[in-house]
């Protein structure tokens, strides 16, 4: 290797250091690198650069987009809440979440999948009380390994099928060995004898060890004991989903930061409270929790603040805000109630909960008596924290973080533009759109629809119809995310030119010829694996491609076993949060070291490659 080859994996190395250590962000660790060797000159600028303009960066924007949407407007609420449910331990949790995920990602591109699962686990997560960290890494992994399993359980897979088959047809050696080309039918599923075991032994590994593995992180903030706690009233809707269920079977047992202190009925408040009790429309819970728990019951499908006076508000959902406000001395509210202060007429705002030191406020909101250092909860808009921020009626005022009430009525509208973009990833477009062009001849000119377009179309879809408004489109996308996956891949290209990458191929390739049939297998993977992680698995998979070949013919072996082994090795992106875009767009949000990742990854990646590599030496005997 050549000078530029080596100041590369130098930059890598120190990068990587520098975010295994905490000091140093993932974006700002993978740009650092690319900066340097762009000033170093083993990159040319545009090259460097080009990834920030690459379809994978695009296209990952756009889903953070459409996954807004399903969110913003409670879609992925609906569909999540009764996969997702309340499990009782960490495996359970792991089922309920990595087996949908993977069987999925069999048949979906795996970002747009963790792209909208992403902001659900996540709520998910401070509903049940459990760390992210233990849900977002397998989230990830669950992806990958579904995409060992079919044809379009990746690009990567697609990519190299094509080559082997241009292969079989087109080269001399092929014929000599009298190889036959998968059929387009078979090719679907021509890795599934060995990608579906696979898969399934990493599915298990990773419910064994993860809870084990990820143990240590710690639960999702703003739970606190200490953290004052507000007494809320919500009313059961007659139209909701949860009348007839128990509180418990309704998800309102066990809330994280809050519990049900009372269920009133009729007027007449119950005696007790029983996770049995079966909810009717009408009945008033009164919670005392924490805000993050009030937010999170404001905005549950099917309740509503028993106040009337949230409804009488003047406002659309999308301009009403959460605002805290603490009740001065000097306020004429006072020593008088919120019904009789005419609350709603004076401030535009409506009172949803209130806190009082460490007491439970009891009786209806509106017969509340309000005394100096109070908080209120109020329902209002943006206009309250401008008029009254240094009025002398409050002496706080803060916005509550996250609580934008969701558009359920545009739930359908969101649900039907992500059905839409899965129908242009999954469906035979390209045969449509050329059967389109026969039809109308040289007057339609679009010969096919790439995945990027299709992101980008119906992510434009989700902001025109205002599942996912301009404004919330922006707040988003994660532009840490977008940015890590822009420099990683000019790093990955460096790699490439520097000569390194091929340093390493060659120097597989000499190990090979040492090996018999098993160990030119497990060198082909374990290669491939390893170079998954720090450059894209689609570029590792198609630079090992000739190698894998090469070592069949020199073996005098078929190559397709060698072929499906590199597939499902480009998949194995368990060992660094850089081998896949996935590991990138969980690592922020789930506070990860890349070590982390060495901790699951490892284990999975053995157990999964054993696997393989017995598979394909047994069936292809």
């Amino acid at each position: 290797m050549g000078f530029d080859a080596w100041f590369t994996l130098a930059c890598i190395v120190l990068a990587l250091v520098g975010m295994a250590s905490g000091r140093v962000s993932a974006d700002l660790g993978m740009l650092g690198a690319l900066v340097v060797l762009m000033l170093a000159g083993v990159l040319p600028v545009y090259e460097a650069l080009a990834g920030f303009a690459h379809p994978s960066v695009i296209m990952v924007g756009a889903l953070f987009v459409l996954a807004g949407g399903l969110v913003e407007t409670g879609a992925m609420q609906m569909i999540l809440a009764p996969l997702l449910g309340r499990p009782r331990g960490p495996h359970t949790a792991l089922l309920r979440l990595t087996g949908p995920v993977a069987v999925l990602s069999a048949f979906m591109n795996n970002t747009p999948i963790v792209a909208a699962y992403l902001p659900a686990v996540m709520e998910w997560s401070r509903r049940t009380a459990r760390p992210a960290a233990q849900l977002l890494m397998p989230l990830s992994f669950a992806a990958l390994l579904g995409g060992m399993v079919t044809l379009i359980g990746t690009a990567t897979n697609v990519a190299i099928t094509e080559m082997y088959v241009s292969y079989v047809e087109h080269a001399p050696e092929a014929a000599a060995m009298q190889l036959e080309a998968p059929t387009p039918a078979r090719q679907f599923w021509w890795i599934t004898p060995v990608g579906l075991p696979a898969a399934m032994t990493g599915m298990l590994v990773m419910w064994f060890l993860a809870p084990r593995a990820l143990k240590e992180r710690s639960a999702a903030p703003g739970m606190r004991e200490e953290a004052r706690k507000y007494t809320v009233a919500m009313t059961v809707r007659a139209d909701s989903s949860i009348v007839g269920r128990t509180i418990e079977a309704a998800g309102l047992r066990h809330l994280p930061g809050a519990y049900l202190a009372e269920l009133e009925r009729n007027g007449v408040a119950l005696p007790a409270v029983s996770p049995r009790t079966v909810l009717e429309a009408n009945d008033v819970l009164v919670f005392v929790g924490v805000v993050e728990s009030v937010v999170d019951l404001r905005k549950t499908r099917g309740l509503e603040p028993a106040t009337d006076q949230v409804t009488k508000l003047n406002m659309e959902n999308r301009e009403r805000r959460l605002v805290e406000a603490v009740v001065s001395a000097r306020s004429p509210l006072v020593r008088r109630n919120v019904r009789e202060s005419r609350f709603r007429t004076r401030y535009d705002a409506a009172v949803i909960a209130v806190h009082r030191g460490g007491e439970r406020v009891p009786g209806k909101i509106g017969d509340i008596v309000l005394q100096a250092g109070d908080t209120l909860l109020l329902e209002t808009h943006d206009g309250f924290l401008t008029a009254y921020r240094n009025s002398d009626e409050f002496y706080l005022l803060s916005t509550v973080a996250d609580a934008d009430l969701p558009r359920f009525e545009r739930a359908g509208v969101a649900i039907t533009i992500v059905v839409l973009f899965v129908l242009l990833m999954t469906l035979p477009i390209p045969l449509i759109v050329r059967a389109m062009g026969n039809l109308f001849g040289d007057s339609w000119n679009i010969k096919d629809i790439s995945p990027v377009v299709a992101a980008l179309v119906c992510a434009l879809l989700m902001v025109a119809t205002r599942s996912c408004p301009a404004a919330r489109a922006k707040t988003r996308i994660d532009w840490t995310v977008l940015i890590t996956i822009a420099a990683a891949l000019g790093v990955g290209r460096a790699l490439t030119v520097s000569g390194a990458a091929d340093a390493i191929a060659s120097g597989t390739l000499q190990a090979i010829q040492g090996l018999g049939s098993i160990g030119g297998l497990a060198m082909i993977f374990v290669v491939t694996c390893l170079l998954t992680q720090v450059i894209t698995n689609a570029s590792a998979a198609v630079l090992m491609f000739p190698i894998a070949i090469a070592a069949a013919e020199h073996m005098q072996n078929s190559p397709e076993p060698y072929v499906i082994a590199l597939m499902i090795a480009a998949s194995c992106a368990f060992l660094s949060p850089f081998g896949y875009q996935t590991n990138l767009m969980v690592y922020g949000p789930g506070r990860y070291k890349p070590l982390d990742f060495m901790r699951l990854g490892v284990p999975i990646t053995v157990c999964v490659g054993a696997v393989t590599i017995v598979l394909c030496a047994l069936m292809y005997a």
